[in-house]
């Protein structure tokens, strides 16, 4: 049997992106550069392609992996 196996970042890219300043669709993710710290998460840099003005904005996220 195989299994589909993915990482955080391609689950990420082609989501949409929602706060009360940016709504658009996460076109790339990284690894955050300089380890922003969440409880029990891991920070990624993702940029967001903005629905409105279809600008490219840069946001952290924070991912939490649950077992």
């Amino acid at each position: 049997m195989s299994a589909n196996v993915y990482t955080v970042q391609s689950l990420l890219i082609g989501t949409q992106y929602v706060s009360r300043t940016l709504r658009g669709e996460i076109v790339s993710a990284e690894p955050h550069p300089k380890a922003v710290w969440y409880k029990d998460c891991d920070s990624y840099l993702v940029e967001v392609k903005d629905s409105l003005s279809h600008n490219y904005k840069f946001r952290t996220v924070a991912v939490r992996m649950e077992n």
